[in-house]
């Protein structure tokens, strides 16, 4: 929890905030073994363990986190907060402001850097003043990338997989009609939908239909999909075909766990993102991160292309240090493919 109000880099501030947090292992008493894992826009701070209280689903790097595991926890300190804006414990949309009265369409815009200004906070309370290793994926990779060229002397290494330097038009673009159909369900009323009992869900679940697609590949669904009709249901009667059973399917589970409001807050600080905003643009803030890194992609990602973590590795200084995660999953790959992440991980650090 931090008191003091947080100064936000859009003006204005965010008066006091809470980060929710797990951990796994144990914190060395020099506290050199300290690693920070950074989530994905619908991700949280559950990276490892079963579906519990709080968390309707696993740990979604489950396989990366444990004894004997890449990010071994006989050996580091795995932590992994909930990011600022989101819904699962962390100060959001859904949080109430004052008593009885929930932030909802007037939580404040943020930006990539007031996150990982608020992280920053949060690990002065844990007593971390570097860790051993950043490391996300996508919305966390940005985080990650903030991490290292705000606090080069608190990132000890960096891994940074399916990410960019800054959201390109077609990223943007993509996130646009996502917002679109949250702003407009009927339910959103200006995003003061909350304690109503209704919400966007509708319009939340046509932004997953929409980003789904963009996480997955296109032979990738041609392959599990191609045109079967879903069992039961006939197309040219007013059923559907598989692939539009799978986006609803997975628009529902989003629907029954996320909230819109964070969907929105979230997005539009990915759009946000620029990390040479005054700095001197995208080469000067890169030149800017101290610690070994890899930066890898995902071959058949068409979300965030492999020629972007290109250029973030030639901006950084380690273009051989670009690795390519073979998958064909899409921008999925990062989170699926945990053998070849352990592998960068172990490549890292040991």
């Amino acid at each position: 929890m931090r008191e003091r109000p947080l100064a936000l880099e859009a003006g204005g501030e965010l008066p006091g905030l809470r980060l929710a947090f797990e951990t796994w292992g144990r914190l060395a008493p020099d506290r050199s073994n300290a690693v920070l894992v950074l989530h994905a826009l619908t991700g949280d701070s559950h990276v490892a363990g079963p579906a519990g209280p709080g968390h309707p689903t696993a740990g979604w790097w489950e396989g990366l986190v444990g004894p004997g595991l890449a990010l071994d926890t006989d050996r580091w300190f795995v932590a992994a907060p909930n990011v600022l804006g989101g819904c699962q414990g962390s100060t959001g949309p859904s949080t109430e402001r004052r008593p009885g009265r929930r932030w909802g369409g007037d939580f404040p815009f943020l930006t990539q850097r007031d996150q990982v200004a608020a992280e920053a906070g949060w690990a002065d309370a844990l007593g971390i003043d570097r860790w051993a290793l950043v490391v996300g994926g996508s919305m966390g990779g940005m985080r990650a990338l903030e991490w290292a060229v705000s606090y080069p002397e608190r990132t000890g290494a960096l891994l940074l997989l399916a990410t960019t330097a800054a959201a390109g038009a077609e990223q943007i673009a993509w996130a646009s009609a996502q917002l679109h159909a949250i702003r407009a369900d009927p339910h959103w009323h200006g995003g003061h939908y909350h304690g109503t009992g209704r919400g966007p869900w509708a319009g939340l679940g046509l932004a997953r239909r929409i980003a789904h697609v963009t996480y997955r590949s296109e032979p990738e669904l041609q392959d599990r999909f191609g045109r079967a009709a879903q069992d039961g249901e006939d197309p040219w009667s007013g059923g559907r075909y598989r692939v539009e059973s799978y986006l609803d399917h997975h628009a529902a589970k989003l629907a029954r766990r996320f909230d819109a409001g964070s969907y929105v807050v979230l997005t539009e600080a990915m759009n946000s993102h620029d990390v040479g905003r005054g700095r001197g643009g995208v080469r000067s803030a890169l030149r800017r991160v101290t610690a070994p890194a890899l930066v890898a992609g995902v071959d058949s990602d068409r979300l965030y292309p492999p020629g972007q973590q290109a250029e973030l590795a030639a901006g950084i200084g380690t273009a051989d240090r670009l690795r390519l995660i073979e998958s064909p999953y899409g921008h999925d790959g990062f989170l699926i493919e945990t053998e070849q992440v352990a592998a960068l991980v172990r490549e890292l650090i040991g």
